[in-house]
């Protein structure tokens, strides 16, 4: 009877084992069915960080939603793989997916700690991550452990544990924006991940479970405990010996966080116009998670000139126009520093600091400086103190205050105030904790480098601070380059059977618009020259003559050259137009510039010169010139590669060469005498519109072209006399001066065919012997001075439409008018 019911219970119990064996092995290959493909692993792109270089391979930003840097499993040193093995699966090279002792001991101490405040442990290994970072959510559940388990065994059997654990590595998130041991070692430590140290490669080990547990100021002691260990278990697991250990140990985290987004200084501008490029070739995906690599034509010692030039001439108009008030003011009786701690600082001109007006006196004021920021991104208590001179503060007495009246103040009192928040500079190491006044000027301005051969953007600033304003002058902003547009006028000219010599009259002039009554043009400052050649016109830059020389060739011919230069998509053809009164940007006019100094071929402006794949494949490249035996493994005697050079010539190089010599002559005798100070040939034209609301000054060197414009984002007057040779000419100066510095001077090139003939310089006609006024003038073949003194371009209401005198004549009589010129 016993025994009978002994089998029964033993045929209950085999019958309740196999219906649970069933319904387990039901359950699991029910949600087997469901288990995402584990094959996707094999085709895996993680988001990688897009990176951006200048054309020495400084880095100068980099654009991520997650920081990360994809690295093979060869390119990761040891240690940083003992580590993470010894924090996170010690015995990952010798389990099949799960780790069941690591299971069990989880289990019992999970049941030991059950009803107390301690967080439940896990026994995830390293595959188990895996399966959960890329296959399944962070939902804690009992279907997810057992999906998460099945997906790891299947994940063993597919991959090595090598390509397991550079998954691993590369996926986890690391706390401060940082994925992967590559990111996290730049954004923790600024260092590659080759460049760890022990107790770095254990610190970064110790934050995959919970990061913001171990912030490194935030929560140091956890932190330093948390790493320390790691080491322990290094120690524990025979990677490294017990003194090696105990040495790591002492060490503090120094933690050093790299700064994110611009790393270069003054590149801020730059960047950000290659981002918008990539945005609008690639989109913000490929920007933001491709992981490219892009080479851009970035001259970093070209672009710290051309800021600090541009800084310079902006700063110089506007201290002249005096002192607008304070940026700010705070309580300064208290504590200072906190309230101007808050302060927004201009982080990319880290040359100005904010203070405040602590004390007045007769000979200056006390200020209190911003507290610098630490490595933790908290305030220093510190407080810096300093002084400004009533010497340094003198170019403020003309105070222009909204809403006060103007006056001229005469000591620092009628200047600053206590508790006036204001801008201020070093003056110097000879001068300790003194400091110059300053203020963000209401004027703005950009400038453009580039290299006329490639159309390679060297240096651009747009604006003087990025961090007080991200629209970009140089690029964005569409101002009328006024005589600067003129040179285009007359090389389209020249083009077109015009020589230099050729003789415009410069005199009154009425031309009766459509719909819009009458136009009178005025030269700049008035008056009239009578009869010019075309290099005095340029050179003096003559409105009228200007006029008549587009009524002559007309203005279809105009708007064709204006648009082969890229200076305008579709230029309308009034007459207006030519004096440089439709609106185009800086960089369009340097780049038409850049046509004149290279000899007429059709330059295309590239901020970038190569783009690279997250696998280093090239997938952009701006030179786009043939060069077959380039890529010749030995060198047997033959000739040196040649370039073939496909680009359009859109202009004839003699052409280009003469409009480059009249240029020439606007630096030493006309508009822009100040740039002959360069002491080298340089070629440019200033430029003005009306009522001084834009100055230009476009110029070049046979080998660098650089163009400037100054003007209020709100266009209105700059005062009179705010011209393009008084503002924007001299900071080109300022720039070429340094660029060019130690560097021989080069002559502009002369092409074949170009004959250089002796001519007076006011009529144009050929030089005779003993005559005064003679220069060399520049004539293609099958052209010559004229042997017949004809002048061009009278307005049919003034004058006839030409006028022939002898060729001895000096002078022209206008007939209707009596006017001798």
């Amino acid at each position: 009877m016993i025994l009978r019911f002994i089998g029964y219970l033993f045929g209950m119990g085999m019958l309740l084992g196999i219906l649970v064996v069933g319904g387990v092995a039901w359950y699991i290959s029910s949600i087997s069915r469901d288990l995402p493909d584990f094959e996707v692993l094999n085709a895996y792109e993680p988001p990688v960080t897009t990176r951006i270089y200048a054309n020495d391979g400084s880095l100068m930003s980099e654009y991520a939603h997650e920081r990360r840097l994809y690295l093979p499993i060869q390119a990761i040193p040891e240690v940083v793989k003992n580590a993470f093995i010894s924090a996170e699966d010690k015995n990952f090279f010798s389990h099949p997916g799960i780790d069941m002792a690591a299971l069990a001991r989880a289990i019992v101490t999970n049941v030991r700690n059950f009803g107390t405040d301690r967080r439940q442990v896990g026994a995830s290994t390293i595959t188990q991550q895996v399966a959960k970072n890329f296959l399944l959510s962070n939902e804690r559940s009992i279907e997810r452990k057992i999906k998460e388990a099945i997906l790891s065994l299947r994940i063993e059997q597919a991959y090595s544990k090598n390509r397991i654990l550079e998954l691993y590595l590369n996926e986890i998130f690391l706390g401060l924006g940082s994925y992967g041991v590559a990111g996290a070692a730049l954004t923790y430590f600024d260092k590659s991940v080759n460049e760890l140290n022990l107790q770095e490669a254990a610190y970064l080990a110790a934050l995959p479970k919970a990061p913001n547990n171990y912030h490194p100021f935030n929560r140091t002691e956890a932190a330093i405990e948390r790493r320390n260990w790691v080491i322990d278990r290094m120690i524990e697991n025979g990677h490294i010996s017990l003194e090696e250990g105990e040495a790591a140990k002492k060490v503090p985290l120094g933690v050093n966080p790299r700064r994110r987004t611009n790393y270069l200084f003054a590149s801020e501008y730059f960047s950000e116009e290659v981002r918008r490029e990539i945005v609008s070739r690639y989109g913000e995906d490929a920007l933001y998670e491709g992981g490219l690599s892009i080479r851009t034509t970035l001259d970093p010692a070209l672009q710290v000139m051309a800021r600090r030039a541009l800084q310079n001439g902006l700063l110089a108009y506007d201290e002249e126009q005096g002192w607008r008030g304070p940026v700010d003011r705070i309580d300064a009786s208290g504590d200072w520093g906190a309230a101007l701690g808050k302060m927004p600082a201009l982080a990319d001109v880290p040359e100005w600091r904010l203070a405040a007006v602590l004390e007045v006196g007769d000979d200056g004021a006390r200020i209190g400086l911003q507290p610098r920021t630490e490595v933790s991104g908290e305030l220093s208590g510190d407080r810096e103190e300093g002084r400004i001179s009533f010497d340094n503060m003198k170019w403020a007495a003309k105070v222009r205050i909204k809403g006060e009246s103007a006056r001229t103040a005469k000591t620092p009192a009628e200047i600053v105030e206590v508790g006036d928040v204001v801008y201020v500079t070093a003056m110097g190491d000879d001068q300790p904790d003194e400091y110059r006044l300053r203020q963000l000027p209401a004027i703005e301005g950009a400038i453009i480098a580039m290299d006329p051969h490639t159309g390679r953007v060297l240096a651009m600033a747009g604006g003087f601070t990025f961090a007080g304003s991200q629209f970009n002058r140089a690029t964005q902003a569409y101002r009328q380059p006024g005589s600067s547009f003129k040179p285009f006028v007359y090389a389209a000219a020249l083009d077109n059977g015009y020589t230099p010599s050729s003789v415009v009259l410069d005199a009154p002039l009425r031309i009766e618009q459509a719909g819009s009554g009458i136009w009178e043009p005025k030269n700049y400052g008035g008056g009239y020259a009578g009869p010019s050649t075309l290099r005095v016109g340029i050179e003096k830059s003559r409105n009228l003559m200007t006029v008549r020389l587009a009524k002559d060739m007309g203005m279809p011919l105009v708007v064709e050259y204006s648009r082969r230069f890229g200076i305008y998509d579709n230029l309308s053809p009034f007459l207006s137009m030519s004096l440089g009164s439709g609106e185009t940007t800086v960089l369009r006019m340097v780049s038409a510039y850049a046509v004149l100094a290279n000899g007429g071929r059709k330059i295309v402006p590239s901020f970038i010169d190569r783009i690279q794949d997250r696998y280093g494949k090239t997938i952009y490249r701006h030179d786009e010139r043939i060069c077959d035996a380039c890529s010749v493994a030995n060198w047997e005697g033959q000739d040196e590669p040649v370039l073939d050079d496909t680009r359009d010539q859109v202009l004839d190089p003699m052409t280009a060469y003469q409009m480059t010599s009249m240029l020439e002559g606007v630096v030493q005798h006309g508009t822009a005498t100040i740039v002959s100070k360069l002491g080298v040939p340089v070629a440019g034209k200033t430029g003005t519109t009306n009522d001084e609301k834009d100055a230009w000054f476009v110029g070049y060197t046979p080998d660098l072209v650089a163009g400037v414009y100054m003007g209020f984002d709100n266009p209105r007057p700059m005062g009179r006399g705010s011209t393009g040779g008084q503002l924007a000419a001299p900071i080109f100066l300022e720039f070429m001066q340094a660029a060019l510095a130690g560097k021989p001077p080069v002559d502009f090139r002369v092409p074949k065919g170009i004959k250089l003939i002796p001519i007076d310089r006011k009529t144009g006609l050929q030089a005779q012997p003993g005559d005064e006024g003679v220069i060399l003038e520049a004539f293609k073949p099958g052209t010559a001075p004229p042997d017949v003194y004809s002048v061009i371009g009278f307005a049919d209401d003034i004058v006839r439409d030409r006028l022939t005198v002898s060729p001895d004549a000096n002078r022209a009589v206008l007939s209707g008018t009596g006017g001798l010129y």
